[in-house]
């Protein structure tokens, strides 16, 4: 049994025709009607049902299909790790993460590096405030990162998404009814932020849109990570603001109200060191470059 006539036995199942299939396999029908005699005579039995007509799979042909379409996956990949092999691809990536803004970007680079390069381990570490994941990636105990700076010392970045501002409420808060809301409308209300000694983002930005839009706000309240923080105000401690990512985390009682005008937005970049030339690397940021969205 060979991989050419597994893959012409499925071809011919998905087709249910031998010159479409022998069209899609780029060869004559002549050369793909004798594999699939040589594994039937292999296998010792009939895999389709011929007739001047019409191809049918047998049941055991049937039976057979998804068995065969794992073996060629399972070919597929063992080929894609020797060339990666070949090329150096094979390693491990440490890869910062923050909790909200990361929502979006994470999974897309995740996946496609595990489909892609399957001799390439992404082992994920987080979630951090972008400074703590910028000082670990300038310190080397990070290769890559989600975080949300910009041109920082030492550091190549990639834009991958621009974040804006939200307000996050309680259901049963007064704003939770409106279709946006004004800043300088939360000058009397009190306030959960992430914590000012981590070097959040978004508090920072928050803080400052707050003191340009005429008050500073009341924070009451200190989170941990987004999930605590939207928790907090599901509980009515206070009102936030928050990224947009942060509608992926799904909390009941907690609804989010866009901001009037053109809101504060953060840059959310892949960051790495300048210095760092590994091939592991360089595979995984080609990766990026293809399945990452490019902001306008």
């Amino acid at each position: 049994m060979e991989l050419r006539h597994l893959a012409g036995f499925v071809a011919v199942a998905e087709e249910l025709h031998f010159g479409r299939a022998a069209a899609r396999l780029h060869m004559s029908q002549s050369p793909l009607s004798q594999q699939i005699r040589l594994l039937e005579r292999d296998l010792g039995v009939e895999l389709f049902e011929r007739s001047t007509r019409s191809v049918q799979l047998t049941a055991v042909g049937h039976m057979f299909l998804e068995p065969a379409r794992e073996v060629l996956a399972s070919a597929s990949v063992a080929r894609r790790a020797a060339r990666a092999g070949g090329r150096g691809e094979i390693g491990r990536v440490a890869l910062g993460f923050a909790g909200a803004s990361s929502a979006v970007t994470l999974p897309l680079l995740t996946r496609a590096v595990a489909a892609e390069l399957p001799g390439i381990e992404v082992a994920l570490h987080g979630p951090h405030f972008s400074a703590e994941t910028v000082s670990r990636i300038a310190e080397g105990a990070l290769d890559l990162g989600f975080a949300t700076v910009s041109n920082p010392r030492g550091l190549n970045t990639r834009l991958v998404r621009r974040d804006p501002l939200l307000l996050a409420v309680s259901d049963v808060h007064p704003l939770a009814e409106r279709s946006s809301v004004a800043l300088g409308e939360l000058a009397g209300e009190h306030f959960v932020a992430f914590p000012a000694t981590r070097g959040s983002e978004v508090r920072a930005l928050s803080v400052r849109s707050c003191l340009e839009a005429g008050f500073s706000p009341a924070i009451v309240q200190e989170a941990p990570d987004s999930f605590s923080l939207l928790s907090m105000v599901g509980a009515g401690v206070g009102v936030a603001l928050v990224v947009e990512a942060a509608r992926s985390i799904r909390l009941d009682h907690v609804v989010f109200v866009p901001l009037e005008g053109p809101p504060p937005v953060l840059p959310a970049c892949l960051v790495w060191r300048q210095i760092d030339e590994s091939a592991v690397l360089r595979a995984v940021l080609d990766v990026a470059g293809r399945v990452l969205p490019t902001p306008e």
